[in-house]
């Protein structure tokens, strides 16, 4: 989505470099950056690999980036590499290091979840849904409503929807009055759409374009 948004724009590039070729991965502190690249370079072409350090004693954090020169490459990297590296995509530059570093670590450090059904165990932040005590507080369902000032296009808006495994269908509406975006989601699995309406939230469709995802009402007993 990234990618064929810019093409026009010519940027493509340079959102490919920022959103999709770096990741970010928990590797042993003796690790140095060619062990870093010698672990990663069965995936694809690396472009630069870097260990991040303590600034005042220069050791290293257990923390690395490495970067590929295409988005597939990266992806692949993050589907099969050992998860004890749990590799996710690396925050764009512009975000402050210091406070990626700090959510990632306090997010990677829940447990595991344990014979989930969506290939997202690799996403620390999904496995917090596996704790009891981490209630959604508010009803669920497996259907899910989408809100924009800008209209959608009914294919965009699919295959945003369509990264996480289970969407059932997505129904985009238009207020001829408004010209505002409007659209239904449903999953196979009130699971699926918890992590939709967690990743997809207030996520920028186009950039500058917040999204606004709530559940709906679809019949089921959202204690499931």
């Amino acid at each position: 989505v990234f990618i064929a948004q810019s093409r026009a724009s010519g940027s493509h590039r340079d959102l490919e470099d920022e959103e999709l070729t770096r990741i970010f991965v928990m590797i042993p502190k003796t690790y140095t950056e060619e062990d870093l690249r010698e672990k990663f370079k069965m995936y694809g072409d690396i472009e630069y690999c870097s260990i991040i350090k303590n600034k005042t004693t220069g050791e290293s954090k257990g923390l690395g980036y490495v970067r590929y020169l295409k988005p597939s490459q990266a992806a692949r990297a993050i589907e099969e590499c050992d998860r004890s590296y749990r590799a996710i995509l690396a925050e764009p530059k512009n975000k402050s290091s210091e406070s990626f570093e700090h959510d990632y670590y306090s997010n990677a450090m829940r447990p595991e979840l344990r014979g989930n059904t969506l290939p997202f165990c690799m996403q620390p932040e999904f496995c917090s849904f596996e704790k009891a005590e981490t209630r959604i507080q508010e009803p669920v369902s497996k259907r899910l409503s989408v809100v924009s000032r800008l209209p959608f296009i009914q294919e965009q808006l699919f295959a945003l929807f369509d990264l996480v495994p289970g969407l059932e269908y997505c129904d985009v509406q238009r207020d001829p009055h408004t010209n505002s975006g409007y659209a239904v989601i449903q999953y196979s699995t009130a699971a699926s759409a918890i992590y939709a309406k967690y990743k997809l939230h207030g996520f920028e469709y186009p950039p500058g374009n917040r999204l606004t995802v709530v559940f709906l009402e679809d019949g089921s007993d959202s204690s499931e």
